[in-house]
């Protein structure tokens, strides 16, 4: 099954008014998050529930961005 989450795309199509540096940047997590859904498929594909949840917000300088971490749930788990 090939699920297409447009991540990259949306990525590229708000970074019109941003300048080169954060341009690179959100591409590089655009293609982080990419490989994170494509690991959380192959984990599914697996047997396991994956779920990401924020454990954390970084703040810096008026920005903010949202830091994840997994809970990991097995068939047998309740």
């Amino acid at each position: 099954m090939s699920v297409q989450t447009r991540v990259k795309e949306r990525a590229e199509e708000q970074a019109t008014a941003m300048s080169a540096d954060q341009q690179a940047t959100i591409r590089m997590v655009a293609n982080d998050l990419h490989r994170l859904n494509q690991s959380v498929m192959k984990a599914v594909d697996a047997g396991v529930s994956v779920e990401l949840i924020r454990s954390a917000r970084h703040h810096n300088e008026g920005n903010w961005g949202d830091l994840m971490i997994p809970v990991i749930v097995t068939q047998g788990q309740h």
